[in-house]
């Protein structure tokens, strides 16, 4: 008969793994991909499609240089969906489709509802994290929006690492720079 031999050196096999899911993955991604078996089972199509075009987005975003790492940044795509969502919303209204107005309006409201559980600082921290900042740089005789906002954000800097948004914090030093 034939006698198989059998190779027992299987060296190196498991130390090259490679896992599509080793990237971190923001904490409400993992939220929303359950919610959406959740919906699909409940057979909620406005929370169904918003659902479907986060991930979406968060996919194609993957493939980018700048892919969606943290829950920030999710909620920056969140808000862009709803500023999208109210515009077409509105754009609606004004052709007299209160049909697909009806659509968007529940779409605005899944979308608020899952920017909602993304925890940010107050604005009363980031003004005060802002000043303290301003004050550091006050030696500078030309403060821009630019220029507090690199130093603000650096590493070292007083927001480096917190959960604020980039959008919210220039507004903030907007505000103050024009003060002064």
């Amino acid at each position: 008969m034939f006698n198989a031999v059998r190779f027992s050196s299987r060296v190196g096999l498991r130390t090259v793994r490679w896992n599509s899911t080793s990237s971190s993955v923001p904490p409400l991604m993992v939220k929303l991909r359950s919610d959406l078996k959740d919906a699909m089972r409940a057979k909620d199509t406005p929370r169904l499609n918003v659902l479907r075009a986060l991930i979406s987005e968060t996919n194609n975003a993957a493939k980018t240089s700048s892919p969606i790492e943290t829950d920030l940044q999710l909620l920056s795509l969140i808000r862009k969906k709803i500023s999208a969502s109210k515009d077409a919303a509105e754009q609606f209204l004004n052709a007299n489709r209160s049909d697909l107005k009806e659509k968007e309006d529940a779409q605005i409201a899944v979308f608020e509802e899952y920017a909602s559980q993304v925890q940010t600082m107050t604005p009363d921290d980031i003004k005060a994290a802002v000043t303290s900042t301003i004050s550091q740089l006050g030696a500078d005789t030309k403060l821009n929006v630019g220029a507090v906002l690199k130093s603000i954000f650096a590493p070292g800097g007083a927001l480096d690492g917190k959960p604020a948004e980039k959008s919210e914090v220039a507004h903030i030093i907007k505000e103050l720079l024009s003060k002064n």
